[in-house]
């Protein structure tokens, strides 16, 4: 089926529930009206639906053709008309500086984006999306000389940029890299080494690709505190010299095949120096923080396709009558959406991706604000937000995004186990997404091992306070005492961290996924009890779309009686420790 935008989903959450109407009054963001915005989304919509998503499963069938002997890579046909067609369109640009041809538009509309580029071609997405994480590092820690060298003509969609981090002999732990960066005589630095799994580190969509590349410089420490970040060109821009940067050969993967995913072997490359030496991982943990965020977009688009496929099949799929009496009398069985179990399927995939949109729009809306608001203690606690809840999104999204695509394979039964229809497609396709850019369970650990410790604990009680702020101002609100139950067990989970952690970090480890799951639901419970409480005041004042608004009320109903209890057993297995898991002795896994 043709891919449906969830248009009136997003403007609901932007507009009514999240204040995004209001955007334009900061200075930084005063194009950004409501009529603009709402431009932006319908026009996305369609380009995802006519011209990204006929792509898709061209890129899963053919994938990506690898030639040994000139060491380049051809993507899938239709994948270079419709980058140019993305790129033309201004998309890559939409919220880059302004300084080097960007937009300068809100963070959050580029989620919005992504998540609609991630439904329709998730293959396809990751060229641009790689590029982005690379121009907010080059922008960041660059120095004039290379973003006036590569800003512009990244931020256009001319060339990509590639994040090269994991070599073959580690993996997360980048302390253990061995690319080695060697100074040559012009102030530039020889490469030298091998990096995998690097997206889009060769492909025929654009003339040059931009690698940034961490490496250690002679004598530097053998920890993560001697990696220094380098810019290496496929091609150098002020000669037009090809480097020695070439891919050795692309992986063999369950899904996203239509995304080039190369070994490549840095043989001398010539490289520059971003930011300072021995400093590499700073940098790259803005090009990391992002592409988690974007991560997390790509699980909820997928989510979000997995739904609208499963909800068209349950719709028209004819088996069994009714349990309560026959609802197509005519015809020789009712459709499936009738049966309970299949609604309770459905309704998991609506009311979850509906929850971790507002999640993740939340989080762009803080990330906005963190940037662009007069007010620095406006600004300091938006950004303690977005870094508490960046993990939590990549993960919590990727997690749910799978298993929601998971699902929707199930309502089609054994379709859904065949390449005829695309729920298969999908479920490869997002199993990557709870691994890559870190896996969840490093995010989990990320959360609880340095997310909650920053500051004293302040990005926390920025969370807290956001949460028990909306209950102190809106008491009545759909839901309330059921999501004060759930933010008192992320209290009291957070407390015993607090206690039990500092003195055993195994207590952290066992605790960090389940907490970091305690956290999603909590803060989704929060969102979904204002989206309830918006939707109630406009039917109350008779204005906005009813069927939606009361679809909103009866979202809520379910997250709340048949997801948020979740909470409670997540406690338990929190407070409960480690040593269910840790007194299991090395002989008895073989017993």
């Amino acid at each position: 089926m043709q891919y449906q935008a969830p248009t009136n989903d997003i403007r609901f959450l932007l507009f009514d529930v999240l204040g995004m109407d209001k955007i334009h009054e900061l200075e930084k963001y005063a194009d950004a009206t409501p009529d603009l915005i709402t431009a932006v989304i319908e026009e996305a919509g369609k380009l995802a639906a006519e011209v990204i998503q006929p792509t898709n499963k061209t890129g899963d069938q053919q994938g990506c053709k690898y030639d040994p002997k000139t060491r380049s890579v051809v993507t899938a046909d239709g994948f270079i008309d419709a980058y140019k067609r993305f790129t033309e369109g201004g998309w890559t640009a939409l919220d880059a500086p302004l300084e080097f041809g960007g937009q300068g538009l809100p963070h959050t509309l580029k989620f919005v984006v992504d998540e609609m580029v991630c439904s329709t071609n998730l293959s396809l997405g990751m060229y641009p999306g790689l590029t982005h994480g690379a121009i907010s590092a080059l922008y960041a820690h660059g120095s004039e000389d290379l973003k006036q060298t590569y800003l512009e003509k990244l931020i256009s969609g001319a060339w990509t940029g590639t994040m090269c981090l994991t070599e073959p002999q580690c993996g997360t732990d980048l302390g253990l890299i061995r690319t080695k960066a060697l100074p040559n005589d012009d102030g530039s630095f020889a490469i030298e080494g091998t990096k995998i799994w690097i997206t889009g580190g060769e492909h025929d969509l654009t003339d040059n690709i931009v690698h940034l590349v961490l490496a250690k410089l002679p004598g530097a420490p053998d920890t993560t505190k001697g990696i220094s970040l380098f810019i290496v060109p496929k091609f150098l821009p002020e000669s037009g010299e090809r480097n020695p940067a070439f891919c050795g050969g692309l992986e063999h993967k369950m899904g996203i095949k239509g995304s080039a995913t190369c070994v490549m072997n840095f043989e001398g490359a010539k490289g520059w120096l971003v930011g300072e030496p021995n400093d590499g991982m700073r940098s790259m943990f803005t090009m990391m923080n992002e592409a988690r965020l974007m991560v997390g977009m790509q699980g909820l688009g997928l989510a979000e396709m997995a739904y609208q496929e499963s909800l068209g099949f349950a719709r028209e799929r004819l088996q069994s009558r009714s349990l309560s009496g026959p609802k197509n009398p005519a015809g020789p069985a009712d459709p499936i959406i009738v049966h309970p179990d299949v609604r309770r399927m459905l309704m998991r995939q609506k009311v979850l991706n509906e929850g971790m949109r507002a999640l993740a729009l939340f989080t762009g809306r803080q990330l906005d604000l963190s940037v662009a608001h007069p007010d620095e203690s406006v600004r300091e606690n938006a950004d303690d937000l977005v870094q508490l809840l960046t993990p939590v999104v990549k993960a919590f999204l990727t997690d749910e995004g799978f298993n929601n695509s998971n699902i929707g394979l199930q309502v089609l039964g054994g379709s859904g186990f065949t390449a005829d229809w695309p729920l298969e497609q999908l479920v490869r396709d997002g199993r990557i997404a709870r691994i890559y850019e870190g896996t969840n369970g490093i995010q989990a650990m990320d959360l609880v091992g340095r997310k909650l410790s920053i500051k004293g604990g302040q990005l926390a009680r920025a969370l807290f306070t956001e949460l028990t702020g909306f209950l102190k101002d809106n008491g009545d609100a759909p839901h309330a005492e059921a999501l004060k139950g759930a933010i008192t067990a992320l209290e009291t989970a957070t407390y015993w961290l607090a206690t039990n952690a500092p003195d055993d970090p195994e207590q952290a480890g066992a605790a960090a996924t389940p907490y970091l799951r305690l956290m999603a639901l909590t803060t989704i419970g929060y969102l979904w009890s204002r989206m309830a409480n918006v939707a109630q005041q406009q039917l109350d004042a008779g204005t906005g779309n009813t069927a939606l608004l009361e679809s909103k009320l009866v979202s809520a109903r379910f997250y709340f009686e048949k997801l948020l209890p979740e909470t409670q057993w997540l406690l338990q297995d929190i407070v409960s420790g480690k040593a269910a898991i840790m007194d299991f002795a090395d002989d008895h896994w073989a017993a």
